[in-house]
């Protein structure tokens, strides 16, 4: 598809030679001599950009940008002018053009600014689009009682900046809960930051929440900003926060306290606007009796408790859960879309699901990629009957430890490419600064599949 490109200049020679260059580049483009005439060009074809000359008889550039961006505010608009000054370049940036350009002509130029400004409409567009896909992801789907409650419950905690404290089993939504908020809240259009605690290491959690200073501690050879920086403006999840420890998590109180945080290794304090929203599948309570959480942290957080309500306690959601989950699958792997028949539905509210929503989610996809035909029935159901999630419920500890142990591995695999990128992959420096045995670290290397011949 061709870019269609207005160019509104009184010169005909101007118009001719940029017409010529811009054709060449496989451009359409468009011509009018006046303010007035590109106004209604522009209203009638909507193009992609439009070349605007600030000293025209008449209606001048200026006035020309200010209309455009009232009639049509998502026209990009690049300002060209054979008399230019800074307070015209720094009135059209006001008024909404994207760049500003002198005359005579560069044609090199021209064209750089005509590219990036179209490569910037295309990254508007693209970040409208995965705002609003994130947007549906965070939707709660269900029509039943418990869901449509938590429903109302999102809505209310959304006006409000208070802390939220959601408990729940593994896969039963707590971050879609808290995405659900963020996405109908006034920070929506700012950083959405999920954290799983239970995936860092001990050692490096305070690192990754809050930062860190250069020299704080062996390996740390640059300053590094936290997932506390990375929120600033928006929310920030801490999903499974009982497996903090306590130093951290009063931490935490002192932030949610005070709006300020310190850096590991900094003396300063810096503050930072963050809805703070947290989940665990434990109950917080008991860990405050035996002394491994902070009670005065429960209390901050317990402002709006949520509840994650399990599957099983929503059966009649079913339905609209695996519809959703089969337009996600066939929307990201393409091909025609498969309907699941009434006695397959019921094989599936049948099921008491221990692992929730994630494990609704990995049946249905798994269903359509082995089923033949466009219809799945009960014997398409049955025909996963020994995989794990269907035949019978693991241990929810048993799933967690593995769980734990994958997130932990996984973790430890990119700190190492990390820490090697910035060692130029020299494993020598990068076992002394990390303070790891080099045989070690070459066995981490092997296991993990790393490739260090760069």
């Amino acid at each position: 598809m061709h870019r269609t490109i207005l160019i509104i200049d009184d010169e005909k020679d101007i118009r001719t030679a940029l017409t010529g260059i811009l054709e060449d580049e496989g451009y359409q483009v468009l011509n009018a001599e006046s303010g007035a005439e590109g106004i209604e060009c522009a209203r009638q074809e909507l193009p992609d950009l439009i070349l605007l000359d600030i000293w025209m008889p008449g209606m001048d550039g200026l006035q020309t940008l200010e209309i455009l961006k009232k009639q049509l505010p998502q026209v990009t608009v690049i300002m060209i002018s054979g008399h230019g000054t800074i307070e015209t370049a720094v009135r059209s940036t006001k008024l909404g053009a994207f760049d500003f350009i002198e005359k005579p002509l560069s044609l090199d130029k021209v064209l750089i600014s005509v590219a990036n400004a179209l490569q910037m409409q295309e990254l508007i567009v693209q970040n409208t689009e995965l705002k609003r896909s994130f947007s549906a992801e965070s939707e709660l789907i269900g029509t039943s009682p418990g869901i449509s409650a938590v429903r109302e419950q999102v809505r209310i905690a959304a006006a409000t900046s208070a802390s939220v404290l959601i408990y729940g089993e593994k896969g039963s939504g707590r971050e879609l809960i808290a995405c659900s908020i963020h996405c109908q809240s006034p920070r929506r259009e700012r950083p959405f930051i999920a954290v799983h605690c239970s995936a860092i290491p001990e050692e490096l959690i305070e690192s990754e929440l809050f930062g860190h200073e250069k020299g704080a501690f062996i390996g740390a050879v640059s300053h590094k900003k936290g997932r506390f920086d990375q929120a600033d403006g928006g929310t920030l999840l801490l999903d499974d926060i009982g497996e903090l420890p306590l130093s951290t998590q009063l931490k935490i109180l002192r932030f949610i306290q005070e709006g300020s945080f310190e850096r590991v290794g900094g003396i300063r304090r810096l503050t930072a606007d963050i809805r703070i929203i947290a989940a665990t599948t434990k109950s917080l309570e008991q860990n405050v009796a035996t002394g491994t959480f902070s009670a005065a942290l429960l209390y901050q957080l317990n402002t709006m408790p949520f509840r994650a309500i399990p599957l099983r306690e929503r059966l009649d959601d079913i339905e609209p859960l695996v519809q959703y989950f089969v337009a996600r699958f066939f929307k990201r792997e393409g091909g025609g879309a498969k309907i699941f028949l009434p006695d397959a539905l019921a094989k599936l509210q049948h099921y008491s699901w221990p692992g929730n929503l994630r494990e609704l989610k990995n049946v249905v996809e798994r269903v359509l990629i082995v089923a033949h035909g466009p219809v799945i029935s009960a014997e398409d159901i049955s025909s996963l009957s020994d995989e794990p999630e269907m035949s019978s419920a693991v241990p929810e500890a048993t799933l967690s430890r593995s769980a734990l142990r994958d997130a932990r591995e996984n973790f430890e695999r990119e700190f190492i490419i990390q820490k090697l990128e910035e060692n130029d992959w020299n494993v020598s420096r990068t076992a002394e600064l990390i303070e790891l045995e080099r045989s070690n670290l070459h066995r981490k290397i092997k296991n993990y599949g790393i490739d260090v011949r760069r």
